[in-house]
């Protein structure tokens, strides 16, 4: 997958796009419906498929103290767009000039005109341009006039609910990450790098890797959970996950932390890019009467840990 920046030039070779256009936060199974189409189409009309990214959340332009905390990063949208077979990725910038463009302009200039859209593929809830005026409809009214086709995907739905990013918010906000993994298609993924601590956890012989975080990202609810470290180099490694700010040590003022302990693993961390794959629930956070308490608990979070990754051998707590 090719990465274009603004302004959009389409090599001499491509001869149009089949496109589809949002912000795609968690990439989930609405937004692979999306993208599965708009290569449908692409294929079907001999063009390259493309996604225009934006690249950051609207609501942090418009609206910026309700904007929602994000389910992804730039790194990680792009990185799944890539798994998911797109040939380009259109990144716009969206600032105030951006949101104050009449849709009419925006579907002109830049859907038709620099990536030379036959296809335009879209959902139904699907907005934009100054004061979200732009729609479906519009796009339609558009189409023939501008030389393309305007495509309406339906929505997708999961046990009666459409999935959205807002949906995929509210299921990890409350700790379900099992539904939250099938709203994904993959299991939600925390994306930070792995800072020095206080270093509580290897005095007490449960190291953990501290793993920071952007500010606007959302961690699931306080808790413990089982899930995966993945290296930058690709190796998977079993691991225990804390979410939340160490009770037995702190009172509400601590810091909110994603700690990891890896499974069977010696080494150097401090430094590193940390993908942190949330799977499963185990318990939420406790203040424990005594640290002995708190090591017996940990204990008892690792062998679930082990149990939930990787079965009942438990022999192996990496995965290639």
């Amino acid at each position: 997958m090719e990465v274009l920046r603004e302004p959009f030039a389409l090599p001499d070779s491509v001869s149009g796009t089949a496109v589809t256009a949002g912000f795609f936060d968690g990439v989930h199974v609405g937004h692979r419906a999306l993208i599965a189409r708009t290569r449908a189409e692409a294929r079907a009309l001999g063009v390259a498929s493309a996604v225009l990214l934006l690249d950051r959340h609207p609501a942090t332009v418009v609206r910026p103290d309700s904007a929602p905390r994000l389910l992804t990063d730039l790194s990680q949208r792009l990185a799944l767009l890539r798994d998911l077979g797109v040939d380009y990725a259109a990144l716009l910038r969206f600032d105030e000039e951006r949101s104050l463009q009449a849709p009419e302009d925006f579907v002109a200039t830049v859907l038709a005109g620099e990536l030379s859209a036959r296809a335009v593929v879209t959902g139904e809830d699907f907005h934009f341009g100054l004061r979200r005026r732009g729609d479906a409809a519009m796009l339609s009214a558009l189409a023939d006039r501008l030389g393309f086709r305007a495509v309406l995907v339906p929505p997708v739905s999961d046990g009666g609910t459409v999935v959205s990013s807002t949906s995929v918010r509210d299921v990890v906000a409350a700790g379900d990450m099992r539904r939250a993994s099938a709203l994904l298609a993959r299991p939600y993924e925390l994306h930070g790098v792995v800072e020095h601590g206080d270093g509580r956890g290897r005095t007490i012989g449960v190291p953990t890797a501290n793993v920071a975080l952007p500010g606007d990202m959302l961690l699931p609810a306080d808790g413990v959970y089982a899930g995966w470290y993945r290296r930058g180099d690709g190796a998977r490694i079993a691991a225990a996950i804390s979410v939340g700010r160490r009770p037995t040590f702190y009172d509400e003022n601590g810091l909110l932390l994603v700690e990891a302990h890896l499974l069977d693993f010696e080494g150097d961390l401090y430094g590193e890019q940390a993908w942190v794959e949330v799977t499963d629930w185990i318990r939420g956070q406790e203040r424990f009467a005594s640290v002995e308490e708190l090591v017996a608990a940990l204990e008892r979070d690792v062998a679930r840990t082990r149990e939930l990754t990787l079965g009942p051998t438990g022999q192996s707590a990496t995965s290639p």
